[in-house]
């Protein structure tokens, strides 16, 4: 049997941030495991981290073709038999050009296909709802994308409650932070008066130079790291997690960590809700209002630091999230998908 060849198409960049590129290696590295060649197709610029986890993973990166045509040649030239497309920027006419040419194509999506025509439509966000064909369709957090570090560290068990009198507090928004965050929830962790260690991941300069004019008070603590391989461990030892409503969101909910999100694109709005309202996480609310001045702006960090300061204080709140999210998200979705896209490779005909 020859080896199965499998494309990855996405980008990652400062201000694109990284969950398209940290989904998609999640997929590859499961392929990989099965013993297919991977090789990821885009743009990975300005973001060391992310370009290091394709190299220490063997995963070749070439440029991502920028038109349909120029695509539909990459893939013939490296004999793909499958390409997985995860863009919001690569034309919708793509992944049915790619099947034309006999690629099987699985799109990866948030909500909406963009009109794509796809042999397999995947979206991992959760109660999903997309206009797609069932049959071609894979929907929900049964089957989000997880990396192996990640499910590597999922504990047996979800968190107890444990009472502690400083609070271990992880904040993180991507790899990248693009919309700039961090400053932001950092200082409404801070204006809740509570003792905390904080430990924010910081993706680029400007925000850690914001960073750095943040005050703490007292028995508060403020540490700003890089973007590191180590994330997984630094959730596994926080006992409550600030990040973004994008894919980190079903790893936390993987490893079953106490979790609180804000919404920082729209994009993440219609999964930030229905995460919230199923109290999978607790809800900061959007980032535009969390940064806005005048009294929206103030009323708005009042009611997240009110959801803050319950979570900081009560260890029974934090192991009722950590119970429900660690239910909900198993960390064997890409083998589904895997096996989806197997399955439709097989049944397609010769």
């Amino acid at each position: 049997m020859s080896t199965l060849r499998v494309g990855l198409r996405c980008d990652a960049g400062p201000r694109r941030g990284v969950g398209h590129l940290v989904r998609s290696l999640a997929l590859g590295e499961e392929f990989l495991a099965r013993g297919s060649r991977v090789e990821m197709f885009g743009a990975v610029e300005g973001v060391g981290w992310a370009a290091a986890q394709l190299a220490a993973r063997g995963i070749p990166l070439h440029p991502g073709p920028p038109t349909v045509a120029e695509l539909v040649e990459t893939a013939r030239r490296h004999q793909l038999d499958v390409m997985v497309v995860d863009s919001y920027e690569l034309e919708p006419a793509a992944a049915g050009a790619l099947r034309a040419a006999g690629v099987l194509t699985l799109a990866v999506v948030d909500g909406d296909t963009r009109g794509q025509d796809a042999d397999l439509y995947l979206d991992q966000n959760f109660g999903t709802e997309i206009a797609a064909p069932a049959q071609r369709l894979l929907a929900g957090v049964r089957y989000a994308l997880l990396r192996d570090s990640v499910v590597a560290a999922r504990p047996p068990a979800p968190r107890t409650a444990t009472p502690v009198s400083r609070p271990r507090v992880l904040a993180f928004f991507g790899g990248t932070d693009a919309v700039g965050a961090a400053p932001v929830l950092a200082r409404v962790l801070l204006s809740t008066g509570h003792p905390m260690d904080l430990t924010v991941v910081v993706g680029r300069p400007e925000v850690e130079a914001e960073l750095a004019a943040v005050t703490t008070g007292r028995g508060q603590s403020l540490r700003p790291v890089p973007p590191t391989d180590e994330l997984p461990a630094l959730i596994g030892a926080a006992d409550l997690v600030v990040s973004a409503a994008g894919t980190s969101t079903w790893e936390l909910c993987c490893l079953g960590a106490p979790a609180a999100l804000v919404c920082v694109v729209d994009n993440q709005r219609e999964s930030y809700r229905r995460v919230v309202e199923h109290g999978l996480v607790a809800g900061l609310g959007e980032l535009p209002e969390l940064a806005a001045s005048g009294l929206a702006g103030r009323a708005a960090r009042a009611a997240a630091a009110r959801t803050l300061t319950g979570l900081l204080a009560s260890p029974a709140r934090r192991a009722a999230l950590s119970a429900r999210a660690w239910s909900t998200v198993d960390g064997l979705g890409r083998r589904r998908v895997a096996d989806a896209v197997l399955e439709a490779r097989t049944a397609a005909p010769a």
